[in-house]
């Protein structure tokens, strides 16, 4: 039976060129594949650009008003071997349920990549039910490195440079120049991030 299966990382933990590849891998042995994105990432527009430089275009554009059951989705998931979504994060937990069941019902293995958390440390809709629902659940080889050395595991924002806890949940990275983001160590993210935001004094005892 086929599975439902996620891979996550922090940032720049090369998602998209595993994605790439692994898609590449399976038309090479007679798969028909389906990649997949989430409609609110708008960069590289119509194609998944890794790091790397490596790209591809994607076969479906989801947003999250969207279902995969729909008729014209699910005649195109009808001819597929796999479903691989990039941003998985971003999908909704109601298409991540559809996903599951397609998997299930359809024998069609699917396979998210993603993010864990956001910007304020708590996970994505789409990635909590990619948790409680899949069969498997990998972290990504490729290890993203917190500015001190040690292993990135949070996203922060910064806005104008400055750390921020605050704004909407979703906001891509490139897509507006004061934005960015920066993956940092559990450490880093609790006195850079979420002790100056949320003013803890007491915890200066601490230090």
């Amino acid at each position: 039976m086929a599975k439902l299966i996620y891979f996550y990382s922090a940032m720049k933990g090369g998602k998209s060129g595993i994605l790439i590849p692994m898609a590449y891998n399976l038309e090479e042995n007679k798969k028909r594949t389906l990649v997949v994105k989430p409609g609110i990432d708008t960069k590289g527009n119509a194609h998944i650009v890794s790091r790397s430089g490596a790209e591809r275009q994607i076969d479906l554009w989801i947003d999250k008003e969207e279902s995969f059951l729909e008729d014209a989705n699910l005649s195109r998931i009808f001819e597929t071997d796999a479903i691989i979504i990039d941003e998985a994060q971003f999908l909704t937990g109601t298409q991540v349920e559809e996903l599951w069941t397609i998997s299930k019902r359809l024998d069609i293995q699917v396979i998210g990549f993603g993010l864990r958390a956001n910007f304020k440390g708590k996970l994505f809709e789409g990635s909590q039910r990619f948790f409680e629902l899949a069969d498997e659940i990998s972290e990504l080889p490729i290890i993203p490195t917190c500015k001190c050395g040690e292993k990135a595991l949070f996203n922060a924002r910064l806005v104008n440079g400055a750390y921020t806890m605050n704004g909407e949940e979703c906001i891509i990275d490139g897509s507006t120049s004061n934005v960015t983001y920066e993956p940092l160590c559990g450490t880093c993210f609790l006195k850079q991030v979420v002790l100056p935001e949320k003013n803890m004094q007491y915890l200066k005892k601490f230090d």
